[in-house]
């Protein structure tokens, strides 16, 4: 019998009804019941982050919302960080939530909303700088894999990884080649460094993993073969697997292959086209840093020189036409001009580029395709009575994420497109007071995933970006 993660998550809480929250289900939101674990229960307590729940919660007029925001914004210091030391230096292992593992995108997206506030709090400065020393060490155990235990001697704990056909080395959870889990540990490095200039995290080992990630991402143009990666899983799930191992056949165009998505699920066509823009902007992100924090310019040359080959490379490889004329990014591509056009709710997407600061959110193709991608030319864009958004293969025809609509309303700057998703986001959390991976379109009570911290903080991160950038939205109850 195949066990996989949807299966796990299913049987274990990961699909959940209003039923399932008590007799009074979404009612009890009436009444906004406290959501946060007592103080003495939180895993990690920051005076800073209180301070801002506070300020923040006070400009918003809407108290649905501004409950949203306070259970939200804290859920990844409230449930999910375990602080330590290595070798006299912190670390920090942040779990992705409901499964008990660090997965390098999870992590560094879920802390980074608490970025801004690194120099206000000496206790959350030392959580950025053992978490940035988590990943270096976790790069540095195997850079093609995506999640990490705790114990770095440790083997799998994950049912559906153990049996997986790949090499699987002690410290390792699940091994599923993701170009976006090495761009967000530069992202998380390039923040941390800009926002506050402290070389502490910068030690010799991150310089290393460092450089493991550039020669990563230059295995995997595949120039010279295929590299060291391959990856099957024994499952009846496509998207759990890889044809051959590898994928279906490239031309090799200086693109980054990609054996899957940021929702873990299996590319299609290898050269993932997001993830490429994402790499190319990561990159020039690491050489920044390894220039400015440790002089390293021969390490700040290559990072450069290689993200200069995937911008060459996605100009001429990167666009489509779809069937209406309109030229837009690819989703992904193969080099031989097969393309496919669609959208998928984890990040990095098409949706989310601007945002990620890979494109100019004026820029007129990504504009064109991000109308494309929320609309019926995407097929995983759907509407119905609960809300619209967009999906994914990972849940399934007919379930939104709210990570979708959390990231239309970062990337625009129109305000009834931001309050049309806020009103959604407060109309779907089911009365539970937390985002969900995803709810069904014309229910929201039939939700996945109740306890996913990338979500939690990506909203609390959307709430902050709207009391810098747009007060005004905040300050009148949301109508619906």
């Amino acid at each position: 019998m195949d066990i996989t993660r949807r299966a796990v998550l299913a049987a274990g809480g990961g699909i959940a009804t209003s039923a399932m929250l008590g007799p009074m289900g979404i009612a009890r939101a009436a009444g906004f019941p406290g959501k946060r674990p007592p103080v003495a229960e939180r895993r990690f307590v920051s005076q800073a982050v209180e301070r801002e729940i506070a300020r923040v919660s006070g400009m918003i007029a809407d108290p649905e919302l501004a409950w949203l925001f306070g259970n939200c914004y804290p859920n990844t210091l409230d449930t999910t960080v375990a602080m330590g030391t290595v070798e006299s230096k912190p670390d920090a292992f942040v779990i992705t939530g409901d499964i008990p593992c660090l997965w390098l995108r999870d992590s560094a997206a879920q802390v980074r909303p608490y970025l801004h506030l690194v120099k206000q709090d000496a206790a959350l400065r030392e959580l950025f700088r053992g978490l940035i020393g988590r990943h270096a060490r976790s790069v540095l155990i195997d850079p093609y894999a995506n999640a990490f235990m705790h114990n770095p001697d440790e083997k799998t704990s994950l049912v559906w990884a153990k049996e997986d056909d790949t090499e699987m080395r002690p410290g390792v959870a699940e091994r599923k080649w993701e170009i976006d889990s090495l761009c967000y540990v530069v992202r998380l490095a390039y923040g941390y460094w800009r926002e506050t200039g402290d070389k502490a995290p910068f030690d010799g080992a991150w310089a290393e993993s460092a450089r493991a990630i550039v020669r990563t991402f230059r295995e995997q143009q595949r120039k010279d073969g295929p590299g060291p990666y391959k990856f099957q899983r024994t499952n009846k799930q496509p998207s759990e697997t890889l044809q051959a191992g590898l994928g279906l056949p490239t031309r090799k165009v200086g693109l980054i292959h990609s054996a899957f998505r940021p929702s873990d699920d299996a590319c299609i066509f290898p050269l993932f086209v997001p993830a490429n823009l994402f790499a190319m902007t990561a990159l020039r992100e690491l050489a920044a840093v390894a220039s400015e924090a440790r002089g390293d310019a021969a390490l700040a040359q290559d990072a450069a020189a290689l993200a200069g080959e995937v911008e060459q490379a996605l100009a001429r490889y990167g666009a489509m036409t779809l069937p209406d004329g309109r030229e837009v990014w690819a989703y992904e591509v193969d080099g031989y001009g097969n393309a496919l056009f669609m959208d998928d709710a984890n990040v990095p997407s098409l949706s989310g580029l601007a945002w990620l600061g890979c494109v100019s959110a004026k820029d007129p193709r990504w504009q064109r395709t991000r109308d494309a991608a929320w609309s019926e030319a995407n097929p995983w864009f759907f509407h119905g009575k609960a809300g619209e958004g967009i999906g994914g293969p990972h849940q399934g025809e007919d379930f939104i994420w709210p990570m979708s609509l959390i990231v239309r309303a970062l990337s625009s700057g129109d305000d009834a497109t931001i309050l049309a998703c806020l009103r959604t986001l407060k109309a779907t959390h089911a009365g539970t007071g937390f985002m969900h991976e995803a709810f069904h379109k014309d229910d929201a009570s039939k939700f996945t995933r109740d306890w996913f911290a990338w979500a939690n903080g990506l909203f609390g991160e959307l709430i902050l970006h709207l009391a810098r950038t747009r007060p005004k939205l905040l300050s009148v109850p949301l109508i619906a």
